[in-house]
């Protein structure tokens, strides 16, 4: 919707500034109205502390269109997940083809010719789903292995592992509790980052069952895990937005 001055507002309203989407969100714990972007999903999004105080956030927003513009228009543009598209998956670069008749979405290997390829049928949106099928299926497979690995290594029980696409972190972990098993989740587009990236997570989460905070002893299990983790966060801190930017077009905020 556009903003005008006589519009009656509700907490989770997209408006438009200069044609570039602004979410108006109450927050209880706000002291003020304030802007942030949320590069996850390519929209900014306008703060009020009350109901009351949203046409107030809106009118911020419109005065801060420069603002606005300058941070969604920086944002790596999309990827779509369509026939001839190139991206990697755990590090290894891969092609996205159409298949000739209907089957299910595979990773085909690389060979001595042809790199590795995602063969998936449909046109369109049925092909970009099918596309992140395969991808979620191949997150899943993969950060499970390493999680199985890193609990082991600290005499921990397998949790339950499972992949999402949550935008405000990369993995959570539930540790066991009252007889339920500990649950691990992560995000599946860690399939499209490097391996050492996704490693990284899967220590970090791992680390969690053990220690439920992010204090001293935590981070010294990560290190006896995995080692110095700057490098991998430095990676996801610079080219996280490019992941989550990966098959953007189809979906509604994933």
């Amino acid at each position: 919707m556009l903003f005008r001055p006589s519009a009656r507002l509700a907490h989770g309203d997209v408006i438009q500034v200069d044609g570039r989407p602004v979410r108006l969100t109450v927050q209880a714990r706000a002291r003020r109205v304030s802007l942030r972007l949320d590069a996850s999903r390519r929209e900014v999004i306008a703060v009020a502390p009350t109901k009351a105080r949203l046409r107030d956030a809106a009118a911020f927003a419109s005065e801060r269109a420069g603002w606005i513009a300058e941070r969604l228009d920086a944002l790596p543009r999309p990827l779509a997940f369509a026939p001839g598209a190139r991206l990697e998956v755990a590090g290894v670069p891969c092609r996205l083809e159409r298949a000739a008749m209907r089957i299910r979405p595979r990773l085909i290997p690389a060979t001595a010719d042809e790199p590795a390829r995602l063969l998936a049928s449909g046109e369109g949106e049925a092909f970009a789903r099918a596309v992140e099928r395969a991808l979620r299926a191949e997150a899943l497979l993969v950060l499970g292995e390493r999680t199985a690995h890193y609990a082991g290594r600290m005499g921990q029980p397998m949790p339950e592992v499972a992949v999402t696409d949550a935008k405000a972190r990369w993995g959570s972990c539930r540790p066991a509790y009252a007889g339920e098993p500990a649950k691990v989740r992560y995000v599946w587009r860690l399939i499209l980052a490097p391996p050492f990236v996704s490693d990284y997570v899967a220590a970090h989460e791992c680390a969690h069952l053990a220690e439920a905070n992010h204090g001293p002893r935590f981070w010294a299990i990560v290190k006896g895990l995995y080692g110095d983790p700057r490098r991998a966060k430095a990676w996801l801190r610079a080219h996280g937005p490019s992941l989550h930017a990966a098959g953007a077009g189809w979906r509604d905020g994933g």
